[in-house]
């Protein structure tokens, strides 16, 4: 990556021309390492609450712990643009969404994230308004994970393909800079990057999207208890930091010599 900061429009710009790399950061030392990288979409994700924090879902994560991880990232001060979840239940009004977006801006997010589609127009409207950028995401979505009882594939009948293509258009015509594809069945996120005019990035939703998002302790093999099917890992991290913790500790039990 070039010393030059990425902005909503360079990302945008990316789109059938160069593949989007994003990654996940809750913390300075990862957004320093994914700058040293090159990484050009940081995403603060809410992705937080399970993989930090030890919650079961991203529902339960607030708006308070998502400026505090914010305000982290931010301070060091990468290249990639930073952008910030919208927690559950944050953005239920176009007034509330502006708030809430307004807030993590104010911690340091460079644009804000939002579950969902038409169905949020006029919160995204609000944010756009403001000057705000905001990055869409469309399939499954992690917020609605107790209503819908678990994570899985989108798209795959008609219904949900046609209510999708429609979304993501009306994203892209709200202003949206780019949109997160998740768990989308592949032909269909394949079929939506190529209807609409600003970039997809998918995440488990075949290699046909613009860009592809994963969350970091995923990819180096952290993640503590779980590993999406879609990420394969080179090696299982976590393995061996177990092991350099274990060594550490028994080499306290040699006797002082």
């Amino acid at each position: 990556m070039s010393e030059t900061t990425e902005t909503p429009q360079t990302i945008r710009e990316r789109k059938g021309r160069e593949p989007i790399a994003a990654l996940t950061a809750y913390d300075f030392p990862m957004a320093k390492l994914l700058d040293a990288a090159g990484v050009p979409l940081v995403l603060v994700g809410d992705s937080l609450g399970m993989v930090v924090l030890g919650y079961p879902d991203t529902t339960h994560v607030t708006l308070e712990e998502m400026e505090h991880h914010v305000r982290a990232v931010a301070r060091a001060k990468p290249r990639g643009l930073v952008v910030a979840d919208l927690p559950y239940r944050t953005y239920e009004t176009p007034e509330q969404a502006l708030t809430s977006a307004q807030r993590l801006v104010t911690a340091g997010a460079e644009g804000v994230k939002a579950e969902g589609g038409r169905a949020i127009l006029p919160q995204v409207e609000a944010i756009g308004s403001a000057g705000i950028p905001f990055l869409g995401h469309l399939g499954m979505l992690p917020q609605s994970v107790l209503e819908e009882g678990c994570y899985k594939i989108k798209g795959r009948d008609e219904v949900q393909r046609e209510a999708m293509l429609a979304d993501a258009q009306a994203l892209g015509q709200a202003g949206a800079f780019a949109v997160v594809l998740e768990l989308v069945d592949a032909p269909v996120a394949k079929e939506i990057t190529a209807a609409i005019g600003i970039p997809t990035i998918g995440i488990g939703s075949g290699a046909a999207c613009d860009g592809q998002i994963l969350v970091t302790t995923d990819l180096l093999g952290t993640s503590p208890d779980f590993i999406p099917k879609h990420i394969r890992p080179e090696e299982l991290l976590r393995d061996r930091m177990i092991g350099m913790l274990r060594s550490w500790h028994d080499s306290l039990r040699s006797p002082i010599e």
